[in-house]
C-alpha cells in the first residue's frame, strides 16, 4: 500500500509540475485594444470584470498584438444535423460579427429532419445581412466518411470558402460573442498561426452538468496541454469542434478535410494534421463564447463519452486495460488509501487526494462550481472510466459511435 500510495503522489506532482501546467485552465485570448473600446455586449463587460479581478489569479491572458487587418477574406462553415432548436441564435450572433473584412457564413444542412434547413432559409430572407448567409442542403452521405466531416467537406467546396483566406468551423449550437472572429483573425495575422481554436464555455446549469461538465474540460486539458499544443516543438496536436479558424493554406496543404474524413474527433486529427505539415496551432478558453447544448441527467453525459472514448483509445483492448490502470492508480487509489490504509500509506495516499482536489480547482472555478467538487474528483473519474469501458463494449458489439441518428461501427485510429 506505501509504493501504490508513493506512485499516486508521483503521479501528481508529476501532472502538476511537469505536463504543461495543463491545471491552470488557461490561456484566454484578448485583443490588446479591448481595454480602449466601448463593451457593449453583456458576456464581455463580464470578461473585463473578471480580467480585472483575476490579473493575480490563475487566469492567463493571450493578447493578440493587434486589432485584424480587415483584409483577410473569411468564409464560416457551419455542419447542422436536427439543429433547430439552437440554430436561430447561433446563425444571429455569427451575422452579427463585427469583423470589418469580407464574410460569409455558410450553412450545410446535413439531411435534418426538423426544419433546421427552413429555419436557416427564413434568417437569410429576413434580415438585411442575408446576403452574407447562404443555405445549402447537403447531399447523402456516402461511405466512408461521417456525417459532420461530409457536411464540412461540402461547406469547403462552396467558392465563397475555396477564396477565403480564412476558414472559421464551428458547431450549430454555439453563440459567439460579436467580437469573437476579430479576436481569432487578430491572433491568427499576428502570430502567423494556421489554427486558432478555442474551447467554448459549456452549458453547466443543470446538476448533472455541474457534476460532470468540468471533468470533461479538465480531462481534455490533461490529454492536450494547451502549452504543449501552441509549443512547435512538441508533437501534441488538440483543437476544440466548436471553434476553429483554419488558414485556407494550411487546408490546401492537407487537401482540406478528406484524410480525416472517418474521424469521430475530427476537431483533434485536423490539428494533427496541419502541425504534422509545420503548421503553427494554438489553443485556448473562450470566456464569451457559449455552447447551448444541454445535458439534463447524468446518461446524456455518459452516452456523449461513449460515443468517442475507445475512439480515443485507437480501438485497442491494450490501451483501455492501461487506461484502466492508470485512472485506477491516479484517480481511484487515493481516497481509498487515506480513507482505508493505516500509517504512511494513508498520509500519502491523502496528499495525492488533496493534489488532484487543488489542481482542478481552476477549471472549476471557471465554471462556477464549489471548490467542494475538487474532492468529488475521484467519483467522477470512476464515472468517466466506466463510461470509457462501456464505448469499448459498445464498439466490439458493433455497435460504434452513434449521433444524430446514425451509427458508426468502425474507426481509423487517431493516432
Amino acid at each position: 500500500m506505501i509504493a501504490l500510495a508513493c506512485l499516486a503522489l508521483a503521479a501528481w506532482i508529476y501532472l502538476i509540475a511537469f505536463h504543461g501546467l495543463f491545471w491552470r485552465s488557461t490561456p484566454v485570448l484578448l485583443i490588446r485594444q479591448l481595454n480602449t473600446v466601448a463593451v457593449p455586449h453583456p458576456f464581455l463587460r463580464l470578461l473585463r470584470e473578471r480580467v480585472g479581478k483575476q490579473c493575480h489569479s490563475f487566469l492567463a491572458i493571450s493578447i493578440a498584438d493587434a486589432a485584424p487587418s480587415g483584409q483577410a477574406r473569411v468564409a464560416i462553415v457551419v455542419p447542422a444535423r436536427d439543429e433547430a432548436a439552437g440554430i436561430r441564435p447561433c446563425l444571429d450572433s455569427l451575422l452579427a460579427q463585427d469583423y470589418a473584412g469580407p464574410l460569409s457564413v455558410i450553412l450545410v444542412d446535413d439531411n435534418s429532419s426538423d426544419g433546421t434547413a427552413q429555419i436557416a432559409a427564413s434568417l437569410a430572407a429576413s434580415r438585411s445581412a442575408g446576403e452574407r448567409l447562404t443555405v445549402l442542403s447537403g447531399k447523402p452521405l456516402p461511405p466512408g466518411w461521417s456525417g459532420k466531416l461530409w457536411a464540412v467537406h461540402q461547406g469547403l467546396a462552396h467558392p465563397a470558402a475555396q477564396a477565403a483566406d480564412y476558414v472559421l468551423l464551428t458547431d450549430a449550437d454555439i453563440v459567439h460573442a460579436p467580437q469573437h472572429l476579430s479576436r481569432l483573425i487578430a491572433k491568427a495575422e499576428s502570430e502567423q498561426l494556421d489554427l486558432v481554436s478555442e474551447m467554448v464555455r459549456l452549458h453547466c446549469s443543470t446538476f448533472a452538468e455541474r457534476a460532470l461538465i468540468p471533468a470533461f474540460v479538465f480531462f481534455f486539458q490533461m490529454l492536450y496541454p494547451f502549452a504543449w499544443v501552441a509549443n512547435p516543438a512538441r508533437r501534441t496536436a488538440g483543437a476544440a469542434g466548436g471553434t476553429m479558424l483554419v488558414s485556407r493554406a494550411a487546408l490546401s496543404r492537407i487537401g482540406g478535410v478528406e484524410r480525416i474524413r472517418r474521424h469521430l474527433i475530427d476537431d483533434c486529427a485536423l490539428a494533427k494534421e496541419i502541425k504534422s505539415t509545420g503548421g503553427r496551432i494554438w489553443l485556448g478558453h473562450a470566456e464569451d463564447t457559449v455552447s447551448l447544448r444541454v445535458y439534463p441527467s447524468p446518461k446524456d453525459i455518459w452516452d456523449m463519452i461513449a460515443r468517442t472514448a475507445y475512439v480515443q483509445l485507437e480501438h485497442s483492448p491494450l490501451l483501455l486495460l492501461g487506461c484502466i490502470a492508470a485512472m485506477g492508480v491516479i484517480y481511484c487509489a487515493p481516497p481509498l488509501l487515506a480513507l482505508g490504509a493505516d500509517g504512511l500509506a494513508r498520509v500519502l495516499g491523502l496528499l495525492a487526494w488533496l493534489l488532484m482536489a487543488l489542481a482542478f480547482q481552476p477549471t472549476l472555478r471557471r465554471y462556477r462550481c464549489s471548490p467542494a467538487w475538487g474532492l468529488a474528483l475521484p467519483a467522477i473519474g470512476l464515472f468517466y472510466l466506466c463510461a470509457t469501458v462501456a464505448s469499448a463494449i459498445r464498439h466490439h458489439a458493433g455497435h460504434g459511435g452513434g449521433w444524430k441518428n446514425r451509427v458508426y461501427p468502425g474507426q481509423p485510429r487517431n493516432g
